[in-house]
């Protein structure tokens, strides 16, 4: 996690230039380090500093004080990313463990409050706005504030763990370089870049192995694989790419559960969100609740409290939430199965998963909100999506992935004016030039050509196809429709008989499944393109393009997704 940095120009107010030396023999080059950030940064950063330190100094006997997890969101958000501001807590004295820092018994207070002291001058300075002499509260009289409380459970955040690397040793990951601009995009890099890490603890893994009934869902793929084999001769998948799509069924059906409203704690009656966030308590906290959602209950006038949980390990308890919690969860149990899995975050409220598949050599998009696989045209031609910003996380990398989910590129680029394009691009590249320098030269390399494919897959737009059509199914009606997610409604196809074909009796209609066209004969040639155009209604089928067979095949389910199909021609 220690780091060093070159300069660029910022420096100390001369009170704090003087307290700490100008010479390389300065007493404390971390704080001097630190100095060089912004001055919105360094205020933000030295806050959270003093208050870690003040805590410690109010109470030096209080084990939970003298640690910190790495995974805590004001650490990695506020902290890690900022240059010095680590170091600093070097030289106060904690140490480095697994997934937390830690301020050892042996740890000196007293050097603990010389740094703390320190950071305190030039904050005071700054704040003052002049380079005079200032009074500045020491640590034996802290300033009231908040106390920031660092309680945390035994996390699950192994930030030295990396069974994926190609190595299958632990290595030790960099800190991401740190996002100045103001941007709600490139904040969102530096949360997310850190989150995903949680799923690389192997002892969280464990814990979401222990609830996956791992056997009976290879039972299950190995079946279907077999059965799909037979059907489909040419077919490339294999029983990792029909284990994925088990994993997937099994989430939505039998593990997780979707909360619109929860029940009454009091009398088991239903609720309504009230809209307003109440205050979350510190076990909320520890797990990563920072909002919890007010649920009413008018029979009993009972307020329930809805921790929105962003820690994995908690959600493999509670098993229910929303998106977020449903993509967060089945991340963890895509890597827990070996997969190599990425967190995707969507700009227009969304998250989902992704799942590389060695046997297609690409990335599957999996939502276990809606159990789908491989369908990235769903939220923009399905549910009506005005996509902007798609990012991918994994351990080793972040993707601007936004064209996958695209077909409209054009109107995409109109919309993507939250930050400047070169910037993201930068910041990205920085990100992914960080995290991967502790990888190995022959995984930098397959991270690589990997990305290559992507960028290529990214030039041209897709073709939507039947299975990404529909509107969103995960969520009640009304959130549905409030989020705009209901996707377009299909109208159903009726041929009313032209005065030609009522004097001649015969209403004549012809399929090419070559052309995927249809041809009212009776009327004069007529041109119909698409065959779900020429039906009243369908319910799962789709038409497959064999492209190496040099054939075309109408394939209904049953032979590839084992679901019964129904497809309806209306007659008088």
């Amino acid at each position: 996690m220690r780091r060093a940095r070159g300069g660029d120009g910022r420096g100390c107010s001369s009170m704090a230039a003087s307290a700490l030396g100008s010479s390389s023999g300065s007493p404390s080059p971390a704080v001097a380090e630190l100095c060089q950030n912004t001055p919105e940064t360094f205020l933000e950063a030295s806050k959270l500093l003093l208050t870690y330190a003040d805590n410690i100094l109010r109470n030096p006997n209080d084990e939970k004080y003298r640690s910190i997890r790495i995974g805590n969101t004001a650490f990695s958000t506020r902290l890690l990313p900022v240059r010095g501001a680590v170091e600093c807590l070097f030289e106060m004295g904690f140490e480095e463990g697994e997934t937390h820092l830690i301020f050892p018994k042996k740890a000196s207070v007293e050097q603990l409050q010389k740094i703390r002291d320190l950071i305190a001058i030039e904050r005071s300075s700054r704040l003052d706005g002049s380079n005079k002499s200032h009074k500045v509260e020491l640590s034996q009289q802290p300033t009231a504030s908040t106390q920031l409380s660092t309680t945390q459970s035994p996390s699950p955040v192994g930030l030295t763990q990396h069974p994926g690397n190609g190595q299958g040793q632990p290595s030790t990951p960099l800190s991401a370089p740190m996002v100045t601009a103001n941007s709600t995009i490139l904040k969102m890099l530096q949360s997310n870049i850190q989150h995903v890490l949680v799923y690389e603890n192997l002892a969280l893994q464990e814990k979401a192995l222990a609830c996956i009934p791992v056997q009976e869902l290879k039972r299950r793929s190995q079946e279907k694989l077999s059965r799909a084999r037979k059907l489909d001769k040419g077919t490339i998948v294999n029983d990792e790419d029909f284990l994925l799509l088990e994993l997937l069924h099994w989430f939505k059906e039998e593990f997780f559960h979707w909360v619109n409203n929860i029940l009454c704690s009091k009398c088991g009656g239903q609720t309504r969100s009230r809209g307003d966030s109440l205050p979350p308590s510190d076990d909320d906290l520890k797990w990563g609740a920072n909002r919890v959602e007010d649920h009413y209950c008018d029979a009993c006038q009972f307020s329930n409290r809805f921790p929105r949980y962003n820690n994995p390990e908690k959600l493999l308890e509670t098993r229910c939430g929303r998106c977020g919690e449903w993509a967060n969860c089945f991340t963890l149990c895509c890597r827990a199965l070996g997969f190599e899995a990425r967190y995707v975050w969507d700009y227009t409220d969304h998250v989902w998963t992704e799942v590389y598949s060695p046997c297609q050599q690409r990335w599957l998009h999996c939502d276990a909100c809606e159990d789908v696989c491989d369908k990235p045209l769903l939220y923009e031609v399905g549910w009506g999506k005005k996509i902007s910003y798609v990012i991918a996380f994994s351990k080793d990398e972040v993707v601007d992935v936004t064209w996958r989910y695209s077909c409209k590129h054009e109107d995409v680029i109109s919309r993507r004016t939250l930050v400047k394009e070169e910037l993201l691009r930068e910041t990205i590249n920085g990100l992914n030039k960080q995290r991967q320098l502790s990888l190995s030269e022959s995984r930098r390399k397959e991270l690589l050509q990997r990305i290559i494919v992507e960028l290529v897959e990214f030039i041209s737009p897709r073709t939507p196809k039947p299975g990404e059509l529909g509107g969103r199914v995960s969520g009640s009606v009304a959130w549905r429709v409030a989020r705009g997610e209901m996707g377009l409604e299909r109208k159903e196809t009726v041929f009313i008989p032209s005065e030609n074909e009522k004097i001649s009796k015969q209403l004549h209609l012809c399929y090419n499944i070559v052309k995927d066209g249809y041809i009212r004969v009776s009327e004069n040639n007529q041109a119909i393109s698409g065959w779900e155009n020429g039906v009243w209604k369908m319910e799962s089928v789709f038409r497959k393009v064999e492209t190496d067979w040099n054939m075309i095949k109408s394939f209904t389910p049953i032979m590839i997704f084992l679901v019964s199909l129904k497809l309806f021609w209306k007659q008088n």
